[in-house]
């Protein structure tokens, strides 16, 4: 009898198969994502680009605002989700998770609603709402495939995978409803639909996936701090984006008075200083010894600082009567916050799952501190008197970052794993 052949220690022998997506989950719909990713960046960097005057440009059935803020929030975003949750919650479940292939045509299909929307914004509205729709339907398949997981599970703590469960089926809503205000010609609706959708969808699931597992993370690194995450501190952060959900829908009512505009800037201010002050608790100044664990922590750290920024500009838009930094907490939300965590969160488990080691070599976490950079440049490009040029060097930036990140994952995702051992 010949013996076995050695473990696999050199992932490129074996080359690059596009079956290899099929090995497991966070494979495929990761790969998936990224594509995504580096699609709607490079769509948007064209877009700036006539902007300014260095492209032709062409026809806008759909805002291109619109376009571009459904697309940055809906696009790859829940293919990441699915790529994680389909990982890490059959663990968390003690439940047995799907095969990639269960995973295989809703992942696809919600790919391939996106490039239907971006046409359809340029031709034809209907085409667009078309993108959406279909995305909506192959959002609630994978949100119905884990709720499956959530109700076959005994484990006595299911309350993480129920929150994310929730937001995911909040998400499926907000973007049908939005389909629907689109065709409807209704721009300021479909734009409120968005905005809900980041409140009541993506930014739950961050924040739930950070209370679960930034904490045990930092414990694994740093056993010396334990791992405290009260449940209050759940509801806390979930209460917080609900204030900016139920803020969405009180702005579209119409002008707010200046006593609510207050209120709310005194909110936020003080939402930011408490989730400030939870990033140093949950160990913020011992990680940064330690690259990877690092990036999780300055991701979420630019929560805080999202909502300092957005309590700040408000309460000085209304001493100044006048709009400040427009749009800059938004981005210090999603550039900042959500960017630094996808990148930190997709290494991880792709290195993980890749059989490398849990950690940030050079490369990525030069590329994290471009990201950084870009989000910088993004708040500047809010400044008064700012815009064109500068919006377009930080989505330039952006996307450099993301293609230089993207491409080394794509290449993992399709090899063995670097210790031969399955999946």
């Amino acid at each position: 009898m010949s013996a076995a052949p050695p473990p696999v220690t050199d992932p490129s022998a074996s080359g690059w198969r596009l079956s290899a997506l099929l090995r497991a989950p966070h494979r495929l719909a990761f790969f998936l994502a990224t594509v995504m990713l580096l699609v709607a960046s490079g769509w948007w960097i064209a877009v700036l680009a006539q902007r300014v005057g260095w492209a032709e440009p062409w026809p806008w059935a759909v805002s291109p605002t619109l376009a571009h803020g459904s697309i940055m929030v809906y696009g790859f975003m829940p293919l990441f989700f699915a790529g994680f949750l389909f990982t890490a919650g059959p663990k968390w479940l003690a439940v047995p998770g799907p095969e990639a292939r269960e995973l295989l045509a809703p992942l696809l299909a919600y790919t391939f609603a996106w490039p239907v929307f971006l046409v359809g914004a340029c031709v034809s509205v209907g085409w667009a709402s078309a993108g959406l729709w279909l995305a909506a339907l192959a959002l609630a398949a994978l949100t119905a495939r884990f709720w499956r997981l959530i109700l076959a599970s005994a484990v006595p703590d299911r309350v993480h995978a129920t929150a994310i469960g929730v937001a995911l089926a909040l998400g499926v809503l907000a973007l049908a409803a939005e389909a629907g205000a689109l065709l409807a010609g209704d721009d300021a609706r479909a734009r409120v639909l968005l905005l809900s959708g980041l409140w009541a969808c993506v930014v739950p699931v961050f924040v739930v996936v950070a209370h679960r597992m930034l904490p045990f993370f930092t414990s694994a690194v740093l056993p010396f701090i334990e791992v405290w995450r009260p449940f209050w501190v759940l509801w806390l952060m979930l209460a917080a984006a609900g204030l900016e959900l139920m803020s969405v829908w009180l702005d579209a009512l119409g002008p707010a008075w200046p006593l609510l505009l207050g209120v709310r800037a005194v909110l936020e201010l003080v939402l930011g200083a408490v989730l400030i002050g939870l990033a140093v608790v949950w160990g913020l100044a011992q990680s940064l010894r330690h690259r990877l664990l690092a990036m999780l922590h300055l991701g979420f750290l630019w929560l805080g600082l999202a909502f300092a920024l957005a309590g700040l500009t408000r309460g000085l838009g209304l001493w100044l009567d006048d709009v400040v930094l427009p749009l800059g907490a938004l981005h210090a939300l999603t550039m900042g916050c959500l960017g630094s965590l996808v990148v930190a969160m997709v290494t991880r488990v792709s290195s993980g799952h890749s059989g490398r080691p849990l950690a940030a070599d050079g490369w990525v976490w030069g590329l994290f501190w471009l990201l950084q950079v870009a989000v910088l440049i993004r708040l500047v490009a809010a400044l008064p008197r700012l815009g064109g040029g500068w919006l377009l060097a930080a989505a330039a930036l952006w996307g450099l970052v993301m293609l230089l990140w993207g491409q080394r994952h794509l290449r993992w995702y399709g090899q063995a794993r670097a210790d031969g051992r399955p999946g």
